[in-house]
C-alpha cells in the first residue's frame, strides 16, 4: 500500500501541474507493478474523482470564468464516459495500449504547432461543438484509463485558440464528469478496485495543491515545453513496455 500511497502523491502532483487526470502517468507505474491493463484503468479512474475535483475548487479560486465553457465540454464527458464498460466488453488490453499511444502522438504535435498564448479573438465557444468534443473524448479516454484532458488540451489549444494554461484547467475540470462516469459505469459492471483506488486517490490530494501551486507561478512558454517533455516521456515509457513487454 506504501508503494500506491507514493503513486498517488506523485500522480496528483502532476495532476495539479499539467491540469491531467493523472492516468498518463498512473497506469504505466500500475502496468510496471504487475498490474494488468483493466485493473490499472479502474484503479485510474477512481484516483481521478478525488484529484480532479480537488484541483478544479482550485483552480476555480484562480479564473472563475471557464466554468461554462467548462460545464458543457465536462457534460458531453459524462454521457461519454458512460460508454466505458461497454468499449471494455469490446476490445483486448494490448488494443487499449496501442489506442493510448496514438492519444499520446496526437498530443505531442498538436502541443509542438501551436502557440501558448492562444488567440482570445479567435477562440471558439460553440455550445454543440463543446458538447460532441467532450462526448467523444470522454467515450475514448475513460476505455484507457485517462481523464482526457491529454486529448482535450490540445484541441483547446491547437483548434480553439485558448491559452495552454486555460486549457489545461480546463482539461482538469473535464476530468471531474469523465471519471465520474467511469467510475460508476466500471462499478456497475463489477470491474472497480476501491481499496486500491481510495489509497491511491487520497494520497493525489497533497500532490494536487503543490502542483496547482506550481503551475500558477511558472512561465507560459516554459510550461509548454514542461507539457511536451511529459508527453514525450510517457510515450517512451508506453512504447518499451508494449515492445518489450516489460
Amino acid at each position: 500500500m506504501t508503494e500506491l500511497a507514493i503513486f498517488g502523491a506523485l500522480t496528483g502532483f502532476i495532476s495539479g501541474f499539467f491540469g491531467v487526470g493523472g492516468g498518463m502517468v498512473l497506469v504505466p507505474m500500475l502496468l510496471y507493478s504487475g498490474f494488468v491493463m483493466k485493473e490499472a484503468v479502474a484503479i485510474s479512474i477512481m484516483q481521478m474523482v478525488f484529484s480532479s475535483i480537488y484541483g478544479s475548487f482550485l483552480n476555480y479560486k484562480k479564473n472563475k470564468s471557464l466554468l461554462k465553457d467548462g460545464l458543457i465540454i465536462g457534460f458531453g464527458g459524462f454521457i461519454g464516459g458512460f460508454t466505458n464498460s461497454f468499449v471494455h466488453s469490446l476490445v483486448s488490453n494490448q488494443f487499449l495500449e496501442i489506442l493510448f499511444i496514438v492519444i499520446v502522438i496526437f498530443s505531442i504535435y498538436r502541443i509542438t504547432f501551436s502557440s501558448p498564448h492562444g488567440d482570445e479573438s479567435k477562440k471558439f465557444h460553440n455550445i454543440p461543438l463543446l458538447f460532441i468534443i467532450g462526448f467523444i473524448i470522454g467515450m475514448i479516454a475513460m476505455s484507457i484509463g485517462v481523464g482526457g484532458a491529454v486529448m482535450l488540451t490540445p484541441i483547446l489549444l491547437g483548434y480553439l485558440y485558448y491559452n495552454i494554461k486555460d486549457a489545461s484547467s480546463l482539461g482538469l475540470f473535464f476530468v471531474i464528469f469523465s471519471s465520474i462516469a467511469g467510475f460508476l459505469s466500471l462499478s456497475f459492471a463489477g470491474e472497480m478496485l476501491y481499496h486500491e483506488g481510495a489509497v491511491v486517490g487520497l494520497a493525489s490530494l497533497i500532490g494536487v495543491y503543490f502542483g496547482i501551486k506550481l503551475k500558477n507561478i511558472v512561465n507560459i512558454q516554459n510550461f509548454k515545453y514542461y507539457i511536451l517533455g511529459l508527453n514525450i516521456t510517457i510515450l517512451a515509457v508506453m512504447v518499451y513496455k508494449y515492445f518489450f513487454g516489460i
